[in-house]
């Protein structure tokens, strides 16, 4: 049975479109003003604090690829589309229980884990979205910049780039099925992704709180160091892959459990 999967999907469709839409200007304007970055790109690098360029992932900033990784994706996939992604999820659940939509489905002949994984499967729809939307950009205007990006890396930046949105929705649907009110699991979702985006950058200040990082999602994605040294760090998205399962269990394990 597919049929949750197939509403949740359409009903995400507008927003992600208006989100892919969003981003993909977000994108351009960013690469408008590349020309300009990469001739100030050592005074940048110079005056940034050393924790504002950690937290970004800037490094080579006068190429396109250093550029890419540390602006378009810091930005663009890592902080937006990971909150975004973590705020929809959120509702998912939580939104149905207050509606009484909930007590309806369930009165049909499906399982309660049936309706968590179809509606989780339905973010297929905002991470092709943004992924198409956000690769046509960089192949244009990379292109009309006269610069070039390597496709292998740029489809890995992609690819690699999807554990960490699944660990974001992971957080939100686990949200969703622990909180009543739709509107504070959102926010909170929205605002633990956003703070472990932003503890991942700072712990590195400090070698002492370094390992803190190594508990948030961002760490284990690394666009810069993808698209610069090609480097493809398999384990880190398996890592992320299997975050992303523990939160999912975590999520059908409550809700199946819970009274509605």
């Amino acid at each position: 049975m597919t049929a949750i999967l197939r509403v949740e999907s359409a009903k995400l469709l507008r927003g992600s479109l208006t989100l892919s839409g969003l981003l993909a200007m977000l994108s351009a304007f960013f690469l408008v003003v590349f020309p300009s970055v990469r001739e100030e790109a050592a005074l940048i690098e110079e005056v940034y604090p050393a924790y504002l360029l950690e937290l970004l992932g800037i490094e080579e900033l006068h190429t396109i690829e250093g550029f890419v990784g540390g602006y378009v994706f810091s930005f663009v996939w890592i902080l937006i589309t990971g909150i975004y992604v973590a705020y929809v999820s959120a509702g998912m659940i939580a939104g149905d229980v207050r509606d009484r939509k909930m007590d309806l489905v369930l009165s049909t002949p499906v399982s309660r884990e049936s309706v968590v994984l179809q509606k989780v499967a339905a973010l297929w729809v905002p991470l092709v979205a943004v992924t198409v939307g956000l690769l046509a950009v960089l192949l244009v205007g990379v292109t009309v910049l006269g610069e070039s990006l390597d496709p292998v890396a740029l489809a890995m930046v992609h690819l690699l780039g999807v554990p960490y949105l699944l660990v974001c929705a992971g957080i939100g649907i686990v949200l969703s099925v622990l909180v009543d009110r739709v509107e504070t699991a959102q926010a909170t979702a929205l605002g633990l992704v956003f703070v472990l985006w932003l503890v991942d950058g700072l712990s590195t200040m400090n070698p002492d709180f370094e390992w803190v990082g190594d508990l948030t999602p961002s760490r284990y994605y690394d666009p810069t160091a993808i698209l610069v040294h090609e480097e493809y760090a398999f384990l880190d998205a398996g890592i992320l892959l299997a975050v992303f399962l523990v939160l999912l269990g975590l999520a059908l394990l409550v809700f199946t459990r819970r009274d509605i």
